[in-house]
């Protein structure tokens, strides 16, 4: 089943394909042998899910994109105190092939200006060009999380027409920025890190390395220490973009690289990496499809990095089923054997915190994958505080999907919540129309239904059952039976009706539900009310009179019409006083009652916990 990322970046490539503004660079000679038609972009989740569209296999030359990871690698090698030195990070304000160097200690400006990066080239260890070159590749692999190749041609071509970078080279020597001999060497090794040959899924993938705090999350393999991951992102996010640096930051807000091959990665540390190809660059140097791709990823699925998010896999606490937390609502023992084969197919998804589209798309991955195995998903927003119009898209497109194969998704305690209410309405209807929105005041309502879908799956749902059908009465015999059948009355209450009020004194009833439901309430001292239970046929409720009770400890209401078979617990009394055999029976199948309750409560509260 196609993801709701992976559809969205089909449709935003398709959306996109035919902007052809910009031209090929042609100041290298190989590069302008380019497609102008070559576009694709992939994003990389922080578990390492990788969502591509379009030409995201195509292979290209890296180019500047390099930059900020040999600058890390760097940093690594060197430690920040001593790369400062070297290279500053202030912004230049001046295109990617400035000279921009200070003009007390000729520093470069940054890193990600060629000046600087040639500068941090050349601060990478290596006792030698080759073995310095090693180290670059090693470096670039950890990220990548494969072994790197250079396309040749393009090196000899970066290399035969680098004219303004040898003497960028040469003037970093003569400052003192450059220790080696021969400032060619690392150059030649900066003409090599830029020819190395990635497609869209390897920039994602160095993207969300970045943004695991260097961790390849494919590999598991550290690619740069922990703490040195927010300065390379500081620098690329006020230096990547070159002289666009401040717009992009305020329409965009991702810290970012782009390459004159047409490359473009974007990073949101701690939710996405993002890669992007479309060679046709602008007057900047910038990819015109890679810009407008970032543009409407941060608008569509608000990605801007000061918009904080937490992990998307803390989107979601925990996923159990029905099997572990059935309702509490009491079915006949035939009901009972329809639901539980079936019960592990109901699954609850317990959502947390501010939803943006990374923790929606974390959960809607899972919500698919566990699709095989589901009936219905319950949706739990209990502790959800806010829900972004993009995480909304998501999990409306996700009902679509699943609601297509059959699977009903649920939405539970949405109670008094209306602006997520109203989020998740607009999420489904910007998909494609409203696709029976259904939301319930708790958990057990949400599973209530679910259970009862199942139940109607099979046709025949067994809404009723007989008075001496009721467990209550287990193991009476006929005659006694039929004397304690003679000694009841029917009452019939309508859906909402208040059956028995917490705290009444003097009333003796027993009740026995034939058909219909109703709830106990447990009041709360908010004037609200806990529900405790829910029971269906064969239930009984308020026998804790024949225990010596003299008020009602709960409140029950009809959830629907409801036909109950009544006794009076002195007339229970009266009868069991020449047959004692009817106490008995009616205490054993109390206390078994009151057994099944606990070891229900129980596993429920493992589930839990």
């Amino acid at each position: 089943m196609p993801s709701p990322i992976a559809d969205y970046l089909s449709r935003l490539h398709a959306d996109l394909s035919s902007l052809d503004a910009g031209a090929l660079a042609d100041y290298i000679p190989e590069l302008a042998k380019a497609e102008r038609s070559d576009f694709g972009i992939c994003i990389v989740t922080l578990d390492g899910i990788a969502y591509s569209a379009g030409d995201a296999d195509k292979r290209f030359t890296i180019q500047s994109i390099s930059k900020p990871f040999v600058y890390a690698a760097a940093l690594a090698d060197r430690g920040q105190a001593f790369v400062s030195g070297k290279v500053g990070v202030e912004p230049s304000g001046d295109a990617f092939n400035s000279i921009s160097l200070d003009p007390k200690t000729g520093a470069p400006k940054n890193p990600m200006i060629n000046a600087g990066a040639i500068a941090s080239t050349s601060l990478v260890r290596g006792d030698t060009a080759d073995s310095q070159w090693q180290r670059i590749r090693a470096a670039m692999a950890a990220f990548i999380g494969r072994e790197v190749e250079i396309e040749e041609s393009i090196y000899r071509s970066e290399s035969e027409t680098g004219h303004r970078n040898r003497a960028i080279a040469w003037m970093l020597k003569n400052f003192g920025i450059i220790d080696h001999d021969d400032p060619m060497a690392p150059l030649e090794n900066y003409f090599r890190q830029c020819s190395i040959l990635v497609d869209c899924r390897d920039l994602a993938m160095m993207a969300v390395t970045l943004a695991n705090r260097g961790v390849n999350p494919v590999t598991g393999q550290r690619a740069l220490p922990a703490e040195l991951t927010a300065p390379v992102l500081s620098v690329m996010a006020t230096c990547g973009m070159y002289d666009y640096a401040g717009s992009w930051l305020y329409e965009v807000g991702m810290p970012a690289k782009s390459g004159v091959g047409g490359g473009i990665i974007a990073v949101l540390p701690g939710r996405f990496g993002i890669g992007i190809y479309s060679p046709l660059l602008d007057a900047k140097g910038n990819s015109v499809r890679g810009i407008e791709v970032c543009k409407r990823l941060s608008q569509d699925l608000q990605l801007n990095v000061f918009s904080h998010s937490s992990q998307p896999s803390m989107a979601l606490s925990r996923v159990y089923t029905a099997a572990e937390v059935p309702s509490k609502r009491h079915y006949p023992a035939a009901l009972r054997a329809r639901i539980d084969p079936r019960a592990s197919r109901i699954k609850y998804y317990t959502l947390h915190g501010p939803l943006a589209a990374d923790g929606a798309e974390f959960i809607t991955r899972r919500m698919l994958a566990l699709a095989d195995d589901s009936d219905c998903c319950i949706l739990d927003l209990h502790q959800v505080t806010q829900i972004t119009d993009s995480a909304a898209r998501l999990f409306g497109h996700t009902h679509a999907q699943l609601a297509a194969r059959g699977i009903a998704v649920v939405y539970s305690r949405l109670h008094g919540r209306e602006s997520l209410r109203a989020a998740l309405r607009r999420g489904m209807r910007a998909v494609d129309g409203p696709h029976g929105f259904l939301s319930f005041e708790d958990n057990d309502l949400a599973v209530q239904w679910c259970e009862r879908r199942l139940i109607e799956a099979d046709g025949d749902v067994g809404a009723e059952m007989s008075f001496a059908e009721a467990p209550l009465f287990r193991g009476l015999s006929a005659a006694l039976l039929a004397q304690v059948e003679a000694m009841s009355w029917t009452e019939h209450f309508a859906k909402g009706d208040l059956i028995l009020t917490a705290g009444q004194q003097n009333d003796r009833r027993i009740f026995a539900i034939e058909s219909g439901f109703v709830s106990i309430l447990l009041p709360l001292m908010n004037g609200d009310h806990h529900r405790i239970e829910s029971m269906g046929p064969g239930s009984n409720f308020g026998e804790l009179i024949l225990l010596g009770a003299t008020a009602r400890s709960a409140s029950a209401s009809a959830d629907s019409d409801v036909r109950l078979r009544v006794l009076d617990a002195d007339d229970v009394h009266r009868l069991s006083a020449t047959h004692p055999e009817l106490k008995i029976a009616l205490l054993e199948n109390l206390a078994r009652d009151v057994t099944y309750k606990l070891r229900r409560t129980n596993q429920s509260i493992t589930a839990l916990g």
